[in-house]
C-alpha cells in the first residue's frame, strides 16, 4: 500500500480559454479524511469528476492506489472507489431495502456487503420506508450506503452536508469519523470550513482552480501570519515611524502591523525601540481557522 491513495500531477481542465482546474497537484494520504475546501466554483466538483473518470482532463494525470486512471484501468480502479456526487441516488418510489437490492444485483455483491453498508450509515431501522418519505439526511446516508456496499478503499463525497440541518451535519461528521476508523480513506468537499474542521485530518484548499494550501490544520495555522499588535507609547507617532509596514492604530490604541513573520516582527520592535518608543507588549492577533480560510480564498494563497 502506498502512503498516498490519490495523487494528481499538473491536473488541468479547460473549457475553451477558461481553466476550471489548473496545474493541480493533489495528495491524499491513505487512511485520512481529506477535507477538500474552496468557494463555490473553485473547481472541487470538476476535480472529483476527473478522479472518477467522469470527465477527461485537458492535461495532467491521476494516480489512484498507485496506478494511473486510464481507460484500461478505469473499471478495476473504480471497483475500489465509492462516491456520492451531487444529488443522492435512489428511486423515490422504492424502499431503502429495494434500492439496496438493486445495487446488490448490479454490482454482484453478497448480502453481507449490503448489510455492512446499511449498518455503517445506521439506516437499518429505516429500510422498509419508501425513499420519498426519507429526510434529506436519510437520503444522503442511503447514497453513502450505496457507495459503501462494494467496501471501497476510497470514498469520495461532494458537499454531503448540503441542505442538512445542524443535527444532520453533526450526524454526517460522526459518520465520516466512523468510516475513517474502519479504514476507509474519505475525501469530502465543502465550501464551508466549519463543516469538516472537526473531521478532516488533512486539508486541501482550492481557489480559482489552483491549490493554494495543502497540509494539516496545524500547518495551515502556522503558515498564516496574523497581524502583530504592539502596545507602546504614542501609537500614532509609532505608526508614522512604520510607514513602510502599512501599520495603523486600532480602536484600543495599539499599533497593528499586517503580514509579518518572526524576523520582520523583531525588526519592527527594534525600529520602535531605536526611536525611543516604550513597548509594553507584542502579540499576534487571535485568528480562527475560518479567518485563515477566508484570507486564503480571497487573496489567492499564502
Amino acid at each position: 500500500m502506498t502512503s498516498t491513495i490519490v495523487e494528481t500531477s499538473n491536473l488541468t481542465k479547460r473549457y475553451g480559454k477558461r481553466a476550471v482546474v489548473e496545474n493541480l497537484n493533489l495528495r491524499i494520504p491513505t487512511g485520512s479524511v481529506y477535507g477538500f475546501l474552496g468557494p463555490n466554483g473553485a473547481g472541487k466538483s470538476t476535480t472529483m469528476k476527473i478522479m472518477l473518470s467522469l470527465i477527461q482532463p485537458t492535461s495532467g494525470d491521476v494516480q489512484i492506489m498507485g496506478r494511473p486512471m486510464t481507460r484500461g484501468t478505469r473499471r478495476e480502479l473504480l471497483g475500489g472507489i465509492g462516491s456520492l456526487i451531487e444529488a443522492p441516488p435512489g428511486y423515490a418510489h422504492l424502499t431503502g431495502a429495494e434500492n439496496m437490492r438493486l445495487v446488490q444485483r448490479m454490482l454482484g455483491l453478497n448480502r453481507q456487503q449490503v448489510d455492512y453498508a446499511v449498518h455503517a450509515v445506521r439506516l437499518q431501522d429505516q429500510m422498509d420506508k419508501k425513499v420519498r418519505n426519507y429526510s434529506l439526511g436519510m437520503k444522503q446516508r442511503l447514497g453513502i450506503a450505496m457507495a459503501l456496499a462494494r467496501q471501497p478503499k476510497l470514498l469520495i463525497l461532494d458537499e454531503p452536508t448540503n441542505g442538512l440541518d445542524p443535527a444532520g451535519i453533526e450526524e454526517m461528521r460522526a459518520l465520516l469519523r466512523r468510516l475513517a476508523g474502519d479504514g476507509v480513506t474519505v475525501m469530502v468537499s465543502s465550501h464551508l470550513l466549519g463543516e469538516i474542521d472537526k473531521t478532516a485530518t488533512v486539508l486541501g484548499i482550492l481557489s480559482n482552480g489552483r491549490m493554494i494550501f495543502q497540509g494539516t490544520r496545524s500547518e495551515l495555522m502556522a503558515a498564516s501570519h496574523p497581524d502583530v499588535i504592539v502596545t507602546c507609547t504614542n501609537p500614532h507617532a509609532a505608526v508614522g515611524t512604520l510607514t513602510s509596514f502599512n501599520a495603523w492604530v486600532t480602536e484600543e490604541g495599539e499599533v497593528a502591523v499586517p503580514g509579518l513573520d518572526e524576523r520582520q516582527t523583531a525588526g519592527v520592535v527594534a525600529a520602535l525601540v531605536g526611536e525611543s518608543f516604550g513597548i509594553t507588549g507584542v502579540r499576534r492577533e487571535e485568528q480562527t481557522l475560518e479567518d485563515v480560510f477566508m484570507t486564503l480564498t480571497a487573496g489567492g494563497g499564502l
